[in-house]
């Protein structure tokens, strides 16, 4: 007679009365291994054969939840190894769970042979939700049919700080904005159906990029207030309209206290009020931060402690006070089992609901040319919608496309693919293990040692910026603009923050002035490892100005006269000097991924029109650092100027060179007709048109921008906020109406006696192509009594559409 079939095993169930009945059968020891995080060479070896000795153990007793970061070079060989480490902990422990393992995924997989898409920042500029949903999307069914159920992404924190390195990495400085790209995300990597989908972890709960100085890991002074408000904001939305499956804490101390340790934030705040029901994953050695650099505990046994009791459920990427640490602290008698369960049970629910049970494998054979090839039409639009024309003062873009000119592309950005391709890019990881495998340090926290014999062995010798060119197909500028020009001279005259020597400004200049036009080639670049970088993980500035060599070629190349096109390539703003403000043209690009270049060269010539929207403000001085447009009312370039001083500081003013939202196009909008009502229902909505119209001769996309702003009693608010974008193309002649309906409790806050609210309030809005751009205008007021209400009964994103406007 055959045993019976566990209960935990019966599909009728629901995914929480599986995983109890699961939990029930549990030692200790399995119970605090689902907590915990292997790294994928303690179980196989490169070729995917098993490995024995102490792996016996771990499998036999303690076997760990997770695995992290399983990197190979194509995905038949990451399916093939994710399918060897999974057959261990079915077939070789007690119970049989499966592991979950879990990825990077900003812009696509981090992994080899899977299309590569422009940073976050670069997705946050193209205001186009739909393309991220798709993006994350298919990402998601890439993962899924290589066995991989988890991704550490998206990055949900508000960039106010360029000084921080890890701008790129996110939306951008606006929480509306960040709100409607991490949903988008959330929804199209978690899919409709979690059995299909793969679980998004929003980074990094809370307040992270808002560190002390800018600086990475530092601690963070914010009130409750501005931590639900605004900080919260995208998070509390992913929550409630996507369904998010798992957050990651911050690495930073929140008034003293570190966000692994803080009960308030992970407890009270994070599931009491925000409504989270999914898991906490530990950022990357967090709880070795907390003993040895924060000085908050003294053992990893008391930060393990008082991490799961705050509420970090699961310890990344390997066992520090978590997994065998947990059961002496139990058996120990300093920590209760059922603190343990409460973790355990959100973990096992998390693989019940994947279906991990019933598809642990990786679930398809792996087209290697075809995964390659997916996605490359999506990326090449995401590309192109986020490249920022920022000033075209001169009329000199575009240049004209009949091959009549010389050009010389001049600058570090002139003839290289490689730093279109940020950290968390699969080039940016080949760079990083070559040079930490040839001595350089890492700047990945947890990450900075790659076992050397794994990778000699998984990976063949690749230089990165030919991987970049042959994998991607990624040509340099240089190469992109010559299939436009009658001919092109490169010459990088300087390094991204080194000098290359007088001869090679000289070299530069002389192209310079052999040329018809000048396209400067400057900017940034994020590594992994202590290189040529200027951003990046653990890679902050002080002063945000343009690197001293670039400006010194800019300087020489503009005394040549020549008309100048400067071209930013950046992931954070960088204060530029007065060569580079006062060239005919600028434009500014994210790392843009295989068709960052193409992109750009598109604009140029007018091939593609842009449309790209700055996702953050750019300051004209280090020291106006904030600088963001949702500033409160009365604070920074918000407050009005005195009658006494020509600008807000004695030497310049507050106002931002290029604010948020901006970005021009080679054709010309109008907005008319503005109509709303002027009082609105605190249960009630906003309803907002007006009529957008391409007074120009050609084609293209602008985006039409909402911003309000409330007078709420006993409160400074921002004096804006972003309600609402619509992304709009229009040919010459044609008109659309904009619709914008903006529920009440959208505008929303706490107050002063800690409730989250709707209340009646006097409100301002706009209606413009940026955020200083207030060409229709209007007041409201917020009437009835006040509502109090929790994340469930909110509206986080307004609901815009667009009809066509005939002629009578």
């Amino acid at each position: 007679m055959s045993p019976a079939r566990p209960l935990h095993l019966d599909t009728t169930l629901a995914a929480s009365e599986r995983a109890e009945l699961l939990l029930r059968q549990m030692t200790l020891e399995e119970k605090c291994g689902q907590l915990s995080s292997f790294l994928p060479w303690t179980f196989v070896n490169p070729d995917g054969s098993v490995l024995a000795g102490s792996v016996e153990k771990v499998l036999a007793t303690c076997p760990p939840g997770h695995i992290a970061q399983l990197i190979t070079d194509d995905p038949a060989q990451l399916a093939k190894l994710v399918g060897a480490v999974q057959q261990q902990f079915l077939t070789r422990t007690r119970l049989g769970i499966p592991a979950l393992f879990h990825a990077e995924a900003l812009n696509g997989p981090l992994a080899g042979g899977h299309m590569v898409y422009p940073t976050a920042i670069g997705l946050g500029a193209t205001f186009s939700p739909d393309l991220v949903r798709a993006m994350s999307d298919l990402t998601r069914r890439q993962l899924r049919r290589a066995g991989i159920a988890h991704v550490l992404s998206p990055v949900m924190d508000i960039a106010l700080d360029p000084r921080w390195g890890r701008v790129h990495e996110t939306y951008g400085e606006d929480p509306y904005l960040a709100a409607a790209l991490s949903v988008a995300y959330t929804q199209g990597m978690q899919g409709d159906d979690l059995r299909e989908g793969v679980i998004a972890t929003a980074k990094h709960f809370l307040g992270y990029a808002a560190s002390l100085g800018g600086r990475n890991q530092a601690s963070v002074d914010l009130g409750p207030r501005r931590l639900r408000d605004l900080y919260a904001y995208p998070f509390e939305a992913a929550i409630h309209l996507a369904g998010l499956a798992s957050v990651m804490n911050s690495y930073s101390a929140l008034d003293g206290v570190p966000v692994i340790f803080d009960r308030e934030i992970l407890t009270t705040l994070l599931r009491d009020v925000l409504g989270f029901d999914g898991f906490v994953s530990s950022d990357y050695d967090s709880l070795p931060l907390a003993v040895n650099a924060q000085k908050a505990a003294a053992t990893p046994a008391e930060a393990a402690r008082l991490a799961l009791t705050a509420g970090l459920d699961v310890e990344f990427p390997v066992p520090y006070g978590y997994g065998e640490g947990l059961v002496e602290l139990v058996r120990n008698k300093d920590l209760d089992e059922s603190v343990v369960d409460t973790s355990v049970l959100r973990v096992l629910r998390a693989k019940f609901a994947l279906g991990l049970f019933e598809t642990p494998y990786p679930r398809e054979t792996i087209d290697v040319r075809a995964t390659a090839a997916e996605g490359r039409e999506l990326s090449r639009e995401l590309a192109r919608r986020a490249v920022v024309l920022a000033a075209n003062d001169t009329g000199l873009l575009p240049l004209p496309a009949d091959r009549s000119l010389n050009l010389a592309v001049v600058g570090p950005h002139a003839d290289t693919v490689l730093r279109q391709f940020p950290a968390y890019t699969f080039p940016a990881w080949r760079e990083a293990v070559n040079g930490v495998m040839e001595g350089a340090a890492g700047t990945m926290a947890g990450a900075q040692t790659p076992e050397a014999s794994w990778f000699t062995s998984i990976l063949e010798p690749a230089d990165p910026e030919q991987l970049a060119r042959t994998r991607y197909g990624a040509r340099p500028l240089g190469e992109e603009i010559g299939g436009f020009a009658r001919s092109v001279t490169v010459e990088p005259g300087c390094g991204l923050i080194h000098e290359l020597g007088d001869e090679a400004i000289a070299a530069a200049v002389r192209a310079a002035e052999d040329s018809d036009v000048v396209v400067l080639a400057l900017g940034g670049a994020s590594l992994w490892f202590t290189g040529d970088r200027t951003e990046g993980e653990d890679s902050d500035t002080a002063d945000i100005s343009l690197p001293v060599v670039q400006t010194r070629l800019a300087e020489a190349v503009a005394a040549t006269g020549k008309p100048l096109v400067v071209v930013l390539f950046q992931g954070r703003p960088y204060t530029l000097p007065e060569a580079v403000r006062s060239a005919g043209a600028l434009v500014i690009a994210p790392f843009g991924g295989p068709f960052g270049t193409s992109a750009v060269a598109e604009v140029l010539f007018g091939a593609v029109d842009p449309s790209g929207k700055l996702p953050y403000s750019v300051p004209r001085h280090t020291g106006q650092i904030p600088v963001y447009h949702h500033q409160p009312a009365g604070t920074g370039y918000r407050k009005p100027v005195a009658p006494h001083n020509p600008h807000h500081y004695l030497d310049m003013t507050a106002a931002p060179l290029y604010p948020f939202g901006h970005g021009l196009s080679y054709t010309s909008f109008e907005l008319s007709e503005v109509s709303y009502g002027p009082e609105v229902p605190t249960d009630g909505q906003l309803t907002v048109s007006a009529v957008a119209a391409n007074s120009g001769t050609r084609s293209g996309a602008t985006v039409v921008q909402l911003y309000v702003g409330l007078r709420t009693a006993g409160l400074t608010r921002p004096a804006q906020q972003l309600a609402g974008f619509e992304r709009v193309d229009l040919a010459p002649g044609e008109r659309r109406l904009i619709t914008f309906t903006v529920d009440a409790s959208q505008l929303g806050c706490t107050g002063t006696d800690g409730v989250f609210a709707v209340r009646p309030s006097a409100g301002e809005l706009f209606l413009g192509l940026d955020s200083d751009d207030k060409r229709l205008t209007g007041e409201f007021t917020l009437v009835g009594p006040v509502r109090a209400l929790s994340g469930a009964e909110r509206s986080f994103l307004s609901e815009s559409g667009s009809t066509a406007v005939t002629e009578d």
